[in-house]
């Protein structure tokens, strides 16, 4: 791996790998700089399908991108599954598959069941996590991916472990009041997770409101992102892009920053 990519530090079971990219490694130009796995954002095609090969060679796997739409869909993997399909999630129990999430400010979700058996990611931006009526993307995620486990091992206790990977941090995430609701309105714990601003609008903890909904769903050994400024794609602009960041650059058009990946798959 590109020493400068984060492997997870967490109590994988044997044959299970993950890693998320960072900027660096690629081959893309400014402001895409360098490696930009976004196909929708303006970059050179011919430099987004050079670091997606680049990515699957250092794997070892085949990453399988998804077009994300900030939903909760769930996608099962498998070696007929294309490129490109639209889902916020992926899982799968087969070897040298790599559930694939690109993210710019949201948060990648990571599961793993304890004996190894299958893995999953989640796209967790604000609105896939808040979902419907408190069931967002982590829910249906963790809904899929237990029955998956459960079909690969019938006899086998379900643990899942999670882990949470960069995202928007808290004191870079400025949101309305009417997202503020959308996630207080159904687990008053969550308003731990908002800090007002004298404008009237908050500060929100993206990676707090999933560790909530994970606990939740009974998911407790949840490990990577605390919330902390090393964890902030928009605090550190020489290792994370960042879509709120980038974006407000003069020059850059909506939407042009690159895009990393979280990766996981079973060797």
């Amino acid at each position: 791996m590109h020493p400068d990519w984060l492997t997870p530090d967490w109590p994988a079971p044997p044959g299970v790998r993950a890693v998320f990219t960072t900027r660096q490694g690629g081959v893309s130009v400014a402001p895409w700089g360098s490696m930009n796995f976004g196909d929708h954002v303006g970059d050179a095609p011919a430099h987004v399908a050079a670091n997606r090969a680049r990515l699957g060679q250092t794997m070892g796997a085949k990453p399988v991108f998804l077009q994300q739409v900030h939903g909760s869909a769930v996608l099962r993997l498998d070696g007929e599954t294309p490129q490109g399909l639209a889902a916020d999630a992926a899982m799968s129990s087969q070897r040298g598959l790599a559930c694939t999430i690109m993210v710019a400010d949201c948060l990648p979700v990571l599961f793993a069941h304890s004996d190894g058996s299958a893995v999953a990611a989640a796209h967790a931006g604000w609105r896939g996590l808040a979902g419907q009526q408190g069931k967002g993307v982590l829910e249906q995620t963790y809904e899929d991916f237990r029955a998956l486990a459960q079909s690969e091992r019938a006899q086998a206790a379900i643990n899942t472990i999670a882990w949470l990977g960069p995202c928007i941090g808290p004191t870079a995430f400025e949101v309305g009041a009417e997202v503020r609701a959308r996630f207080v309105e159904g687990d008053p714990l969550a308003t731990a997770c908002f800090k007002a601003l004298a404008t009237g609008k908050y500060l929100a903890d993206l990676a707090g409101l999933a560790r909530l909904r994970l606990q939740a769903l009974g998911v407790t050994r949840v490990y990577g992102n605390d919330s902390s400024p090393p964890w902030c794609t928009v605090g550190n602009a020489s290792r994370f892009f960042s879509h709120r960041r980038d974006a407000g650059v003069p020059g850059n058009g909506f939407g042009t920053t690159g895009r990393m990946a979280a990766c996981i798959w079973r060797d």
